[in-house]
């Protein structure tokens, strides 16, 4: 992987935000709506070492080098967001090693991660957000906020699960935001959306214009139901 960096955050001991794409799209749209929203600026990118696929465009290919960037805004550090994550252990661990290494270069004491929880309960569309820190002090602490912390014992894998673990591992503090989500193939904008309800409470921040995620949800939904009521091949209930 190839690391670049084009510039200086003027930040003072920020908040991190890292998150990737996961089931659902729901880490990516997050990070892609906050970059947005917040207006904030990259100063450094990650990428991959190769792409992960090519686009035959009718007798030639094409291809677009996945990149990843670090951006920053008031008193905030964003990374992730975009297409996919990285397809080897080596490259996950060498980015996470990476965010590590930013987040120590300016003085961050605590990493949020974003994702998806898949879940059957039947939540229509309302889903809430779950979650889990690097410490029972901690978690007891946002459970008094009133937010829930995520059921029993369970896997997250991924960036958005192995970051906690390279944060704890380095004496800091990360929190994991995982909004329920119930079909992992469709764009779960809704539950983006109650990712950052929850980290707006969390961290402080006021993020602009979450409306539009309604809009493209009930998009999503009117597509879906046309499609339940056709033979489009394209429909697999």
């Amino acid at each position: 992987m190839e690391f670049v960096k084009v510039g200086e955050p003027n930040v003072n001991k920020p908040i991190m935000i890292a998150a990737m794409q996961d089931m659902g799209n729901v880490g990516s749209i997050a990070i892609d709506f906050i970059n947005k929203s917040l207006q904030t600026k990259c100063f450094r990118y990650v990428l991959a070492p190769y792409p992960n696929y090519v686009v035959d465009k009718g007798g030639h290919i094409d291809f677009q080098q996945e990149r990843w960037e670090y951006r920053y805004g008031n008193g905030v550090v964003v990374f992730g967001g975009g297409v996919g994550q990285p397809q080897t252990n080596q490259e996950l661990y060498e980015l996470c090693r990476d965010v590590i290494d930013v987040a120590k270069s300016y003085s961050v004491q605590l990493v949020y991660t974003l994702g998806a929880f898949h879940t059957d309960r039947n939540y229509e569309k309302s889903p809430r957000t779950l979650v889990t820190t690097t410490s029972q002090e901690l978690t007891d602490r946002i459970a008094r906020l009133g937010l829930e912390s995520t059921p029993g014992s369970s896997k997250i894998t991924g960036f958005n699960g192995l970051i906690l673990g390279y944060v704890k591992n380095n004496s800091m503090q990360g929190i994991g935001l995982y909004a329920e989500i119930d079909d992992p193939q469709v764009p779960q904008y809704r539950s983006a959306k109650s990712l950052l309800v929850s980290l707006e409470k969390l961290a402080f921040q006021k993020f602009n214009g979450m409306e539009e995620l309604d809009e493209i949800a009930g998009a999503i939904d009117s597509e879906l139901d046309r499609l339940k009521g056709s033979d489009d091949p394209l429909y697999r209930p």
